[in-house]
């Protein structure tokens, strides 16, 4: 639809567009009120994180811890096992019962009576023009805009050409939790998070699990984690590492997946696991005058804004340096903010961002790695405290968990903080609080109670490990 002057006319003006109901659907609340807006979702409301990704797997990661621990419970004196997984039911208590209904009811939302202002539109959408998009085809297609652009539209999992040209079914996190039934085996391509995460699922659960990696699992791990982590899986599956895939073949047994050094893996369901990708690439942005980094990712500034296109601003996996739901809300604020407050913008939150991967063991991280700290120059000072040496590891009897800190000794600053073990995303809360205040750790673990005989004794007693042999400037 063109005007006579060769412009693009537009069936409906706004003041504010967001494409994307991740993190992106929580900007508009009773601030927006008096603004129009146009919220742009082809796929289902809620994002990856609710229909594909962070909730819907640790839900699957909860059911495998328990099933895990009830097969390995000899260790405490009990003689259990599991008898049986009832796979659809588990599907269908995290989908049909939680997952499903939210998703619902957000879109029933945004589209009822109590936010007016709001017209969604359901349609694939590309740019035409400066903050103009084009949604929808035939019949239904408009053209709309706004004096303010969000993009939030996330990422999408990536797949390997061998894979993808191979014409074999493959699975990715997008649907591997909705399967019929159970998979008997399952070849896993990838050595991430969400390989990890999902190879303790199956594998828990019954499935016998194979893994094709590149390099190592979780590579970016620190040392001290790293390598105890690969010892724990080789323990439980049949991992493949510095491996590339050429090919992958349709058999009667499943999927044959083919690898550069002659060898084969073969599974009744395969899944693709190798990252993702942003998906500004699916937008048409340079029409839109917006500027990305590689392959589809925004270029945005301090602030969350395009650096090429006034008015444009961009959150979340399609932006961000970090592909975490934590962090796509903390940026969603950001924007919000500096959308109602033009003169008095607020940077985007990236220091001193934590991960965890739910896999088993649990890990998680925040700021730098020994390797790190030193290359940056700090005077560094570690310790390593184990599970084990605290009195509620004897509890678990845990032979594998543990804690690394990375301080620096001239300052008494906490530059990294690592778990692997039970817990770990919750006990290194305390970490992040210490990162993100800013506080001395020369004086933390002492100036506080630490119940007795909980976990985070492993923290204290970390705290109390490392070796400050500089003298506290803080007295």
């Amino acid at each position: 639809m063109h005007t006579a002057a060769g412009k693009t006319a537009v069936d409906q003006h706004y003041d504010l567009v967001i494409i994307g109901t991740g993190s992106g659907n929580s900007i508009p609340g009773p601030e927006f009120e008096d603004q129009s807006i146009a919220i742009i979702e082809e796929g289902t409301f809620g994002g990856t994180c609710l229909n594909a990704g962070c909730i819907p797997s640790k839900m699957y990661v909860h059911t495998a811890d328990t099933a895990l621990q009830t097969t390995r419970s000899g260790r405490l004196g009990l003689h259990a096992e599991v008898n049986s997984v009832d796979w659809p039911g588990i599907v269908s208590r995290i989908f049909e019962n939680r997952v499903n209904p939210i998703a619902a009811a957000g879109e029933e939302y945004r589209r009822g009576p109590k936010t007016p202002n709001i017209d969604v539109y359901d349609q694939h959408a590309v740019f035409v023009g400066e903050r103009t998009l084009r949604t929808g085809q035939g019949a239904r297609q408009r053209i709309i805009s706004g004096d303010q652009v969000v993009i939030a539209a996330g990422s999408r999992p990536v797949v390997p050409d061998a894979i993808s040209a191979s014409g074999v079914r493959y699975h990715t996190n997008e649907d591997i939790m909705r399967l019929p039934r159970l998979p008997k085996s399952l070849v896993i391509i990838g050595g991430g998070y969400i390989a990890m995460e999902f190879a303790h699922v199956f594998d828990a659960l019954g499935t016998d699990v194979t893994i094709i990696a590149r390099s190592t699992l979780l590579r970016n791990l620190d040392p001290d984690l790293h390598g105890p982590f690969n010892d724990l899986a080789a323990e439980r599956f049949d991992i493949r590492t510095g491996r590339t895939i050429i090919g992958a073949d349709q058999t009667d047994q499943g999927i044959t997946v083919r690898l550069d050094d002659g060898s084969s893996a073969t599974g009744e369901v395969l899944l693709v696991a190798t990252g993702r990708i942003p998906n500004g690439d699916l937008l048409d942005l340079s029409s839109g005058g917006i500027e990305t980094r590689g392959a589809g990712r925004i270029k945005v500034d301090e602030y969350g804004r395009s650096t090429s296109a006034a008015g444009v601003w961009a959150l979340g996996d399609v932006s961000s340096p970090y592909m975490l739901k934590h962090v796509a809300n903390a940026e969603m604020r950001a924007v919000r903010h500096n959308l109602l407050n033009p003169e008095k913008l607020q940077k985007m939150p990236h220091d001193h961002v934590p991960a965890a991967v739910f896999t088993h063991p649990q890990i998680a991280t925040v700021g730098m790695t020994e390797s790190q700290a030193r290359e940056h120059g700090h005077n560094v000072t570690t310790t390593v405290q184990n599970y084990g040496d605290v009195a509620y590891g004897w509890a678990l009897e845990d032979t594998t968990g543990m804690c690394k800190l990375i301080a620096d000794q001239d300052t008494g600053k906490l530059l990294g903080a690592h778990y692997m073990g039970p817990q770990a995303s919750t006990l290194i809360q305390q970490m992040i609080t210490v990162l993100a205040f800013d506080l001395d750790v020369r004086q933390f673990a002492a100036n506080q109670y630490w119940i007795h005989p909980a976990l985070p004794e492993v923290t204290e007693n970390a705290l109390l490990g490392l070796n400050f042999n500089q003298p506290d400037r803080t007295k």
